[in-house]
Order: structure tokens, then sequence, then C-alpha cells
């Protein structure tokens, strides 16, 4: 399938906001709706194999719990972890 990128960001950010707990919908959800749009195509495939991981595996790396293996060691990941809610 040969999607737009348009379409795979409105996709993924949807999928963003929609993963299972309240706690990542909105962490996740927050960091789709600032950042993806300006994501290129490659990053985008980075962004989808992180949706694709168990939660408990990214909120602890979102709490410092762990740290990403080198195969999630990259750009989007590193962005992912420095994002902040605003208060």
């Amino acid at each position: 399938m040969n999607e737009s990128l348009a379409v795979r960001r409105k996709r993924l950010a949807y999928r963003s906001r929609h993963r299972g707990t309240k706690e990542l919908d909105i962490l996740v959800g927050a960091f789709a709706e600032r950042h993806v749009a300006g994501l290129d195509a490659e990053q985008l495939g980075r962004f989808e194999a992180l949706l694709e991981l168990p939660e408990p595996l990214l909120y602890d790396w979102l709490t410092g719990k762990s740290l990403p293996p080198p195969e999630h060691d990259h750009d989007v990941t590193r962005l992912f972890l420095q994002f902040k809610l605003k208060p």
C-alpha cells in the first residue's frame, strides 16, 4: 500500500491517542500532535515501530526505569524521550 504522507501522519496520530492505557494515550498522543507533522517518511516508520512495542516497555523508557536497546536508540526515540507535556 502506498499511502500519502498526510494520510500516514493522520493514521499514526490517531493510533498514538488510542494505545490502551490512558497515561500513554496522553503522552504518546501529545507527542504525535506536536511532532508527527515534521517527521519524514523514514522517521514515521521508526515512530510506527515504537507504537508496536508493548506499553510497559515504552512507559519504563519514559519514566527512566530502563533505557531503549540499541535497535531502538535512534532520533525518534530520543525526541520521544525528551518530550515533556507543557503544564
